[in-house]
């Protein structure tokens, strides 16, 4: 028999992508606009009882000085405040690459928390990046042969403003994951780059970082955001949604509050964004196996 009520309520923003500068018409993004638009979420966030609200990625445009105004904007709200950088939280000065995640309150690039019998997993998909590691860091020689080697086989997503997974946040991840399995519990897991469909914004490596998540049974879904269009597919029973993008249009918004229940997770769109019920794999429910 299933609960009626949700085990998890919480929300979603996907890149605000915050700036004090004007409005690029050819990718219809308003940057100033956003921080109407992330007000209009705090209030409608603030009116419900949720666990959380977690930001996918890209809560600036370009520029460390533009964190204060968004980030003021997010001390409204009366729930927990969580964060994951996207590409471009990184457009800042060589020197301050080393404070983003701290100035977005985190302790660590990935991370995971329990709540209620969930897991969620929140991975660092700019690990392996042109722009993200500092200058001299050997990951952006390793971002520069995993470039090399997409684009030498033509792939979609061997764009610079995509990043990668490494090597130790892989074996992190198949640790979490691990733990899940042997709690019983229903893994979400976040990312700032699409995984599934195949598109150009996805991870460099998404392959990997998706079959890991495909072939453990505790994962009920992967959300993101980077592509600002928004995106679904379905992968082995597991669910991938991309998240729409709150700068783009003038005046319309987008953001989501979700639902975990025993059988679905309920995704209430706001604006732009479309609501949707994804039903969960049996192992991925309570209590399992």
């Amino acid at each position: 028999m299933t609960s009626s009520a949700p085990r998890l309520r919480f929300g979603i923003i996907a890149d605000p992508q915050y700036a004090a500068a004007e409005p690029d018409l050819r990718l219809d993004r308003y940057f100033t606009k956003s921080l109407d638009k992330l007000a209009e979420a705090v209030r409608r966030f603030n009116a419900e009882e949720l666990d959380f609200v977690l930001t996918l990625g890209d809560v600036i445009d370009r520029g460390f000085e533009n964190f204060d105004a968004v980030l003021s904007v997010y001390a409204g709200l009366r729930h927990q405040c969580l964060f994951l950088p996207g590409n471009h939280d990184f457009k800042v000065e060589a020197a301050r690459l080393g404070e983003v995640h701290g100035r977005l309150g985190m302790a660590a690039p990935y991370y995971d928390l329990v709540r209620n019998g969930c897991r969620i997993v929140v991975i660092e998909g700019s690990d392996i990046s042109l722009f993200a590691p500092p200058p001299g860091d050997p990951r952006r020689a390793t971002a520069e042969e995993m470039l090399a080697v997409l684009r030498r086989a033509g792939a979609a997503n061997a764009q610079t403003w995509n990043g990668g997974v490494g090597e130790a946040q892989l074996a992190w991840l198949s640790g979490r994951l691990a733990l899940a399995e042997e709690a019983g519990e229903t893994v979400i897991a976040m990312g700032h780059y699409p995984l599934f469909p195949h598109n150009e914004h996805n991870l460099w490596n998404a392959e990997a970082v998706a079959g890991l998540l495909v072939r453990s049974p505790a994962v009920a879904a992967y959300f993101c955001g980077h592509n600002h269009a928004g995106n679904y597919g379905e992968l082995g029973g597991t669910h991938f949604v991309n998240f729409r993008g709150m700068v783009d249009t003038e005046r319309e918004n987008a953001f989501a509050l979700v639902e975990v229940f025993d059988d679905r997770i309920d995704i209430t769109g706001f604006g732009r964004e479309p609501s949707r019920s994804l039903k969960l794999p049996v192992a991925a429910r309570p209590g399992w196996p």
